[in-house]
């Protein structure tokens, strides 16, 4: 889905700087699993602090204690609670729930609405044909917390054909006579503390490229010199129009800031064929999700996660100014 919305990302008010800005993103192309969107009117500060709160911030539900009870599979207990706890898992309301940490509504044992979910599987293959055993023989306490893949199964329009994604992800494999059965919990918890949290599979921003061509310049090369200046980017960056045998610029944003283009004037003996600069206030952001929450919600997410981070640091500093004025009237 296609959309071209605008929205503030900072807030209005009076500025305590003169640097204060006011950042706007711009989305250029929306999807469950991905989303690409312009940040603009910030720099380089912002942009990374965003990222890095994406991958590693915004919380998630995952699996985090595994009880074994029967394992006579080929993989040892660690190795399936590995497996477990790296299943993505439906986390939409992983923004409301609490850290088990901090959560005095239960002891940690699971079972407890406020901080956890708990997860049954009982597996046992009685035939010769091998069983496989995959995240949707995960049963779930609660509807809203289940593998991503299951849920995915169960939105998809029902067909006789099953796709790799209604298999489930596959945990282990049994033969006759092997068991599996465990229970496993739940928490919400963030990707500092473990990889399995993150929510984002890939997030990656690049300056927006700004490209010029002379034209009077590059009018000074035969058709063969230009073919050989375009092919001469590893991307297709630039292309020849086929009416007006001009180099036209194709696609700015493949661009990857290699500079072959422009050593290949300087070796044509004619630099400045080409300007290209970086916009240092702007930014193109690819962001794709694991499927534990939607990646518009987990921009929206890091954009309050970011907010409340600044929040702290303003009132501590707030704290701060009032401990050094109020010592500093004590002493006159």
């Amino acid at each position: 889905m296609a959309s071209e919305k605008m929205m503030g990302v900072g807030g209005g008010g009076a500025s305590r700087a003169s640097y204060q800005r006011f950042p706007k993103v711009r989305i250029r192309e929306m999807k469950d699993d991905y989303l690409k969107f312009e940040l603009r009117d910030t720099d380089a500060s912002m942009a990374n602090a965003l990222r890095r709160v994406m991958i590693a911030e915004v919380p998630t539900v995952a699996i985090d204690l595994v009880e074994i009870e029967v394992n006579s599979s080929v993989l040892n207990d660690e190795f399936i609670a590995h497996r477990l706890g790296l299943i993505p898992l439906t986390s939409d309301d992983a923004m409301s729930m609490r850290f088990s940490r901090d959560c005095d509504a239960c002891d940690g044992d699971g079972q407890c609405e406020f901080c956890s979910v708990e997860f049954f599987l009982s597996v046992r293959c009685d035939s010769d044909q091998t069983l496989d055993v995959t995240s949707a023989d995960l049963q779930s306490t609660n509807p809203r917390v289940c593998p991503v893949d299951v849920a995915a199964s169960l939105s998809a329009d029902p067909s006789g054909y099953e796709t790799p994604e209604q298999k489930g992800i596959i945990i282990v494999k049994l033969r006759r006579g092997q068991e599996l059965r465990l229970r496993a919990i739940a928490r919400k918890g963030i990707g500092k503390d473990h990889a399995k949290w993150s929510p984002a599979a890939t997030v990656t921003f690049m300056y927006e490229p700004q490209i010029h061509i002379n034209e009077e310049l590059m009018e000074t090369l035969s058709l063969e010199e230009k073919r050989s200046w375009v092919e001469s980017s590893p991307t297709k960056v630039f292309g020849i129009d086929p009416n007006t045998q001009q180099v036209v610029v194709v696609d700015p944003e493949a661009y990857t800031y290699d500079d072959e283009v422009i050593k290949k004037s300087e070796a044509m003996g004619k630099p400045g064929l080409v300007e290209i600069y970086a916009k240092e206030d702007s930014f193109i952001f690819t962001v794709e999700s694991t499927g534990a929450i939607k990646t518009s919600q987990l921009v929206l997410n890091a954009i309050d996660v970011l907010k409340q981070k600044l929040d702290a640091v303003r009132l501590q500093d707030e704290e701060s100014d009032m401990k050094e004025l109020t010592s500093h009237l004590g002493n006159l």
